[in-house]
């Protein structure tokens, strides 16, 4: 299975910005869409900004339009998610994945069915807070 590391999480005042970086141990995924999720605590995890490679097409939720950028550097296996304007409402742990199969964007990022046993990564904690 794919492998994660989540690396760039911390504590920031509301309106300060943060680059998430997610190093994969799989750096070829096709038709297959890479994204970020995040879990707020007591909640479900939910997609945040997912991309499909082959192209280029992206989905981002719609609280985090015109403030979250997601982007991959494909030669070193990492994805990013670079997030300016952060509110109190971002406070989550963050997570990278890759689908275990083709799909577009937007269902990676809203209604994907991932397997039971799917290999999410640690994460990285993200506080904004004055």
């Amino acid at each position: 299975q794919v492998k994660f590391v989540e690396s760039g999480g911390g504590l920031v005042q509301p309106g300060g910005s943060l680059l998430l970086s997610c190093v994969q141990s799989e750096k070829t995924w096709g038709s297959r869409p890479i994204g970020w999720f995040r879990q707020a605590p007591g909640t479900g995890r939910r997609g945040v900004a997912c991309f499909r490679p082959d192209d280029k097409s992206t989905y981002l939720r719609d609280a985090v339009k015109g403030r979250f950028t997601i982007s991959r550097d494909a030669a070193k296996g990492t994805l990013y998610l670079q997030m300016n304007y952060l509110q109190p409402e971002d406070t989550a742990t963050y997570y990278c994945a890759v689908a275990p199969h083709g799909a577009s964007p937007g269902v990676f990022c809203t209604n994907y069915p991932f397997p039971e046993d799917y290999n999410w990564g640690q994460g990285t904690r993200v506080t904004v807070s004055a």
